[in-house]
């Protein structure tokens, strides 16, 4: 069996060059397939820590490719690209198993930044399934709904919701720096980016907010104290508290974080 980094799938030769540069210059290997059929022929008799796979592709697209990896019972993380970067294809690609979005064109930091950091995710997954009794991570509460395994959402009696970072998110960022928060009384959109994370590696990473709404009050604690956001993710740690606008429909792409244990 072949041990490699990361294994591409995307039929514009350009895209493939340019994420195999980004990722030789941080000493991953590489294996790539310009479509979905031949790169699951490779995921079956080699292994990757990651997946970088376009959403539009011939003959099976990558939700498509999504389903049959679930169907093979492969973990293996994948992130999803696309030239159409609509919010809608973001949702879907996290509700649906993606570990991060990346629309096209990107530019290389961006592309370093998610690499790292799901490669990370990869390695804190492999080092929970080796422990027996030890907690690597921290699930969300059960009563929470997620966006993928990053943002999470927690209703509250008044009708507005709370919005955070998971314990899985932030332990794949390595040695947090700084945060740029939004505004309040901003909107976010399902799908966008509500805050940025940056690192002491320099590289910058964006968390999708689970749902849409109005920004009606932040986290002013983490402004002075960052260290809430690893100590206590889903209580003191929150981000933002909105007040949601399309509440019912969107959390059908949601999660019940209740399925994770």
């Amino acid at each position: 069996m072949d041990y490699k980094d990361i294994l591409i799938i995307d039929d514009e030769k350009v895209v493939i060059d340019s994420i195999i540069k980004i990722s030789e210059l941080n000493n991953y290997s590489i294996d790539y397939d310009e479509d979905a059929i031949s790169g699951l022929a490779k995921l079956r008799v080699n292994r990757f820590k990651l997946i970088i796979c376009d959403i539009m592709l011939y003959e099976m697209d990558g939700f498509q490719f999504i389903a049959e990896l679930q169907k093979l019972n492969i973990e293996t993380p994948v992130v999803m690209t696309t030239g159409y970067s609509t919010l809608e294809n973001a949702v879907k690609s996290l509700s649906l198993g993606a570990i991060d979005f990346i629309p096209k064109p990107f530019t290389f930091d961006e592309v370093a930044s998610v690499i790292k950091r799901c490669i990370k995710y990869y390695e804190i997954l492999e080092e929970e399934k080796k422990s027996e009794d030890k907690l690597v991570y921290v699930p969300c509460p059960t009563k929470y709904f997620r966006l993928g395994y990053s943002c999470w959402v927690n209703k509250d009696y008044d009708g507005s919701v709370l919005l955070g970072a998971t314990d899985l998110f932030i332990k794949s960022l390595t040695s947090l720096k700084t945060i740029e928060f939004m505004e309040p009384d901003e909107t976010v959109n399902q799908g966008s980016s509500i805050i940025k994370f940056f690192t002491d590696d320099g590289s910058v990473h964006n968390l999708f907010s689970a749902l849409s709404g109005r920004i009606i009050e932040r986290n002013e604690n983490l402004i002075s104290n960052k260290y809430l956001l690893e100590k206590d993710p889903y209580f003191k740690g929150w981000l933002y508290r909105i007040l949601p606008s399309e509440l019912e429909h969107e959390m059908n792409m949601l999660i019940s974080c209740s399925s994770d244990r």
